[in-house]
């Protein structure tokens, strides 16, 4: 069983996931594109991990989208998304909030149908290791 350890972007929160994920999900749903501001939330879900908080717990907060399954935990401090278990009997961690290395590829791409029409053709996109001049 591996420790997956995590933070947000201002350091308040820690947390440390006890377990495996069970998938990994790209989703381009319009719920997780407004609640991102991307193309798509990139989230990690276990049924069996055990999510413990090491800091700031209290400096968490989740909004749950009335009328649908969709929500989204955070720091109040820095808006950074965070591990929530608002679904029973699911923990749903966003992967960029981990900091240690993920090894687990995407299982899947999902509601593609509502896929950002701009997110057509990105491999032919000018490309940068850093912020150009």
């Amino acid at each position: 069983m591996a420790d997956h350890f995590g933070s947000c972007l201002c350091g308040a929160v820690s947390f440390v996931v006890k377990g495996e994920f069970d998938s990994f999900y790209l989703c381009h749903c319009r719920h997780c594109q407004k609640d991102t501001g991307s193309a798509h939330a990139a989230n990690l879900f276990s049924r069996s991990a055990k999510l413990v908080w090491q800091s700031g717990e209290d400096a968490v907060t989740s909004f749950t989208l009335r009328g649908t399954r969709h929500s989204k935990s955070f720091c109040k401090l820095c808006g950074s998304a965070l591990p929530g278990t608002q679904i029973a009997d699911l923990l749903v961690v966003p992967a960029g909030c981990l900091d240690t290395e993920i090894t687990m590829l995407p299982t899947a791409h999902i509601f593609l149908s509502s896929k950002a029409v701009w997110e057509e053709g990105l491999g032919e996109v000018t490309k940068f290791e850093e912020l150009p001049d």
